[in-house]
């Protein structure tokens, strides 16, 4: 049994699996968390936690990493999967294919960003999902030119009938979103348009900044059109 008081979490480039050691409390969780949430944006598919090697110590701490697993779970390309074992099976499944961008905060990120989920939609067979993608898709980009001011990470996957979009930047405010605003306000529409156009979005703090995301499913669009 594992007698550091810390838990650790041992990653290797070259494995999608990430394995816990050491004693996880209560006042290690917040790093176990922000560990995680870090790796897991960090190697986009599925990832694998080996829980064989760690003690939770206090009743309610193991919730943090099922919080972990909830936060990811509409990211793009993501699935994380827990063995208390550390046997070798199950593996995780191969990644679905992944489109991944690179931007600066400049205005013109979101034209780039819209030509990228045009090329998404027409490859997975979605072409209803283009309109309400690029709504909410250049939404969340503008958020990051007008307030974060820091380079991007843009990703797009398909998952059956959805499109899961995000925008990872390096500033730590999160976007507000306080209900639709008042008819004669000037602005502060850009979130209320995501909540418009997807079925769930959100945003995970990381340690160096975000991940804002929204799904899309294209029986909504066509639901909407009839």
């Amino acid at each position: 049994m594992p007698t550091d008081a810390r838990c650790l979490v041992e990653t290797d480039e070259s494995s999608a699996t990430v394995r816990l050691t050491g004693v996880l409390n209560r006042a290690g969780a917040e790093s176990v968390r922000d560990a995680l949430l870090a790796r897991i944006w960090q190697r986009p598919g599925p990832v694998l936690v080996d829980l064989s090697g760690v003690r939770i110590q206090e009743p309610g701490v193991r919730d943090v990493l099922d919080e972990v697993r909830r936060e990811v779970a509409d990211w793009p390309a993501t699935e994380l999967l827990f063995d208390p074992a550390g046997s070798p099976a199950p593996r995780p499944a191969a990644a679905p294919e992944l489109i991944e961008a690179e931007l600066p905060p400049v205005a013109e990120a979101a034209r780039e960003a819209r030509s990228l989920i045009v090329d998404g939609c027409a490859r997975w067979g979605l072409p209803e999902l283009v309109e309400p993608a690029c709504i909410a898709v250049t939404e969340m980009v503008n958020n990051v030119v007008a307030h974060a001011l820091t380079p991007m990470t843009l990703r797009l996957a398909q998952r059956g009938d959805a499109l899961h979009a995000a925008v990872r930047d390096h500033a730590v405010g999160r976007p507000a979103y306080a209900g639709p605003a008042p008819v004669d306000s000037v602005g502060g529409r850009g979130l209320l348009l995501i909540d418009t156009v997807a079925r769930h979005w959100g945003s995970t703090p990381l340690p160096d900044g975000k991940v804002v995301w929204c799904v899309l499913y294209a029986e909504d669009e066509a639901a909407f059109r009839n």
